[in-house]
């Protein structure tokens, strides 16, 4: 976050259009710490396709349980850290890389949007790029509310003389230009505590992403983006949703249930530990009843080292786990009713995020949201481990997409340029300790 005191985390420096680039990024969840570090190489023209200007190859992948955070955000510091340290040193021993910086995912701080419009006279003339720059930057001038910081400040359409809808208006003749900015906020303090923690681990945060929008850009195929659709991340503790429509992020929100709460109401409702709780809800948990349910017996070990192993139908995992998953849809209904953008999202839902991945899920999503339902996977990208192409790491390879888009930001770059993993290693690290400690 800049500490100028303007609430904003800065953007990053455009890619180099004819050289390739190291990137790291930091996948920062409730359940998962995820750190990938890729070469983006500048495609040939013709093979440009929108949003995807770099070709991908990972390099390092470097994976962690979460420690420390709760529902995105940091609650312990050192625990935090340590699981930060551990994913990254995971992906620089991969890669060979040392990292000095990184895009860092962001979920917590309660996402919100707003939008808003702004302009100036043009007095009839063409408008021109210096025109584009001027109304832009005039969009960017627009202030967070005390407490929240801009997390992304995103230009979604022109207008000359109040008709909305242009792309490009280059060339063109009107007496008013405008355009139409989207704001993406967070409360300031769970964003600043999050770059703390990366900082005492001796990195920097490059610039925050909101994972849902990360999680779109992975997931989402263009005619899906321009007809509109609603992008839905069901993580460990949060869910968020991200709406797109005519090819731009315009809609963010977010909620603090996930697949951490289907794991609680398991531990308790068969007094079981997280851990096996966790394991049952991977191996049989489902929101569908079929009619074996009720033969098929699921062991579940004690919590105590006293206590006897006891054993349940399959039946009764699917009863705790139903209402919760239903609650969570529910509350995803009635955010994009209460958005206004509901009927931008059109008839397409795409599912991302760890919990997305339980059985059934999509198929009782398209009952209670009354859309078609697909469930997302990262594509586009070469050298992502097997393990690592569900959907659970969608919001890592959408990190690695963003630096592609991210010269449509409309706010203050960093003096860092976008090489963010470098070759070195520990002599480097230990000259950087010492300067940032004496």
């Amino acid at each position: 976050m800049s500490r100028s005191g303007d609430h904003r985390v800065q953007r990053m420096r455009p890619l180099p259009a004819r050289r390739p680039v190291i990137v790291s990024v930091l996948d920062v969840g409730t359940s998962k710490i995820c750190c990938i570090i890729a070469r983006l190489t500048p495609r040939a023209a013709g093979d440009v396709l929108p949003g995807r200007t770099h070709a991908i190859e990972v390099l390092g992948f470097g994976y962690q349980r979460s420690r420390g955070i709760k529902a995105g955000a940091v609650v312990d510091l050192d625990q935090a850290e340590k699981a930060i340290r551990l994913a990254v040193d995971a992906a620089e021993r991969m890669a060979g890389l040392t990292v000095e910086s990184l895009i860092v995912s962001l979920s917590c701080g309660r996402l919100g949007s707003e939008t808003f419009s702004a302009g100036f006279d043009l007095s009839g003339r063409e408008v021109g790029e210096a025109d584009i720059q001027r109304v832009l930057e005039a969009g960017s001038e627009h202030t967070a509310k005390d407490g929240r910081a801009i997390v992304h400040a995103l230009p979604i359409g022109y207008a000359l003389d109040g008709n909305r809808g242009i792309r490009d208006p280059r060339g063109m003749l009107g007496q008013r230009l405008s355009v139409d900015t989207h704001m993406v906020s967070a409360d300031s303090a769970p964003v600043r505590n999050l770059e703390i923690c990366i900082n005492r681990a001796h990195l920097e945060v490059e610039t925050m992403v909101a994972t849902p929008y990360a999680s779109g850009l992975a997931a989402l195929v263009d005619d899906e983006s321009q007809l509109g659709v609603a992008c839905v991340d069901i993580g460990g503790g949060t869910t968020k949703i991200a709406v797109f429509a005519d090819g731009q992020f315009v809609h963010v929100d977010g909620f603090a249930l996930g697949g951490h709460h289907v794991t609680m109401d398991l531990a308790r409702g068969l007094s079981a530990r997280l851990v096996d709780a966790e394991r049952l809800k991977t191996l049989h948990g489902s929101v569908i009843a079929t009619d074996s349910d009720e033969r098929d017996m699921v062991t579940v070990e004690p919590v105590g080292d006293d206590d006897v192993p006891s054993h349940v139908p399959r039946s009764q995992i699917v009863h705790i786990i139903r209402p919760r998953a239903e609650e969570i849809l529910e509350v995803v209904r009635d955010r994009l009713h209460a958005s206004g953008f509901a009927g931008r999202v059109g008839r397409r839902i795409v599912l991302t995020g760890g919990a997305s991945q339980l059985t059934g899920l999509t198929e009782l999503a398209r009952k209670i949201l009354g859309r078609n339902v697909r469930l997302g996977r990262p594509v586009g990208i070469a050298g992502l481990p097997e393990a690592a192409r569900g959907s659970a790491f969608a919001t890592g390879v959408g990190l690695l997409i963003y630096p592609q888009v991210a010269q449509i930001e409309q706010f203050t770059t960093r003096r860092k340029s976008v090489a963010i993993a470098a070759n070195g290693g520990f002599v480097s690290r230990v000259g950087q300790w010492f300067r940032e400690s004496f």
